[in-house]
């Protein structure tokens, strides 16, 4: 072996080691950041009843973003805890905020709030969007929250004759639903209806969960891809030696 060769050999291999070794420090960084993200992010939950069939069922697991009660808007899947509601975090779906005024059914068997009908697809339990008609005012810095199982959620209809007419405080707000994880057949993202965006305040913005999974996912693939290239690249080191 010439002097010359030996010398592209030993570039060859120390170059290919520098590269896979940036590689897995670089992957490695993205995926322990990326889970570090997502664990500060996002609570995982199990659902605990069918409340909110057909969107998530009982048992399944979901992950829900750490917010604040503040920034709920209509639409949002939440997971709240309130003591006159029972002892657990509990799944609803907000369709009022304080100051609005929601009531069922118009003449059509739907919702409205502040007299603008919403189309509700995600909800089951009959062409009405409640079995019993109501109405209530939903005090400020309060939630009404309904289940999108219809025929059988216990929600804020369950509590109207309350001095919050069912309403929750925004404050036992925990997190809001983003997608569902486990089973695997069933997993998908919790998207924000439609139906509220022309409402005053619209509907709250896609959490981060695709970049957190995206750089997570990055920094596996570097990591693979690293940790295979540098003995690659030896071997085409030695290989190219005569």
């Amino acid at each position: 072996m010439s002097t010359d060769t030996e010398e592209r050999a030993g570039r060859q291999a120390r170059t290919g080691h520098a590269i896979s070794s940036v590689a897995v420090a670089l992957g490695c960084v993205l995926f322990l950041g990326g889970f570090a993200w997502g664990a500060y992010q996002y609570q995982p939950y199990t659902v605990p009843t069918d409340s909110m069939t057909p969107t998530v069922s009982a048992g399944e697991r979901v992950l829900a973003q750490r917010i604040d009660g503040s920034e709920v808007r209509r639409g949002d899947v939440v997971v709240f805890e309130d003591p006159q509601w029972g002892d657990m975090p509990m799944l609803k779906r907000v369709v009022g905020v304080g100051g609005d005024k929601v009531v069922c059914c118009d003449g059509q068997g739907r919702l409205t709030v502040n007299g603008t009908p919403v189309e509700e697809p995600y909800r089951s339990g009959g062409k009405r969007a409640s079995p019993t008609d109501f109405s209530a005012t939903v005090p400020s810095g309060r939630l009404f929250l309904l289940g999108d199982k219809r025929d059988s959620s216990l929600d804020s209809r369950e509590h109207l004759e309350d001095s919050a007419e069912g309403a929750v405080r925004r404050d036992t707000v925990r997190a809001r639903v983003d997608a569902t994880v486990w089973p695997m057949g069933d997993a998908g993202k919790v998207g924000r209806p439609p139906a509220f965006t022309e409402l005053p305040g619209g509907v709250s913005a896609p959490g981060p969960l695709e970049p957190v999974l995206w750089t997570s996912g990055v920094g596996v693939v570097l990591i693979l891809a690293g940790a295979a290239y540098g003995p690659f690249a030896r071997r085409g080191g030695r290989q190219a030696a005569p």
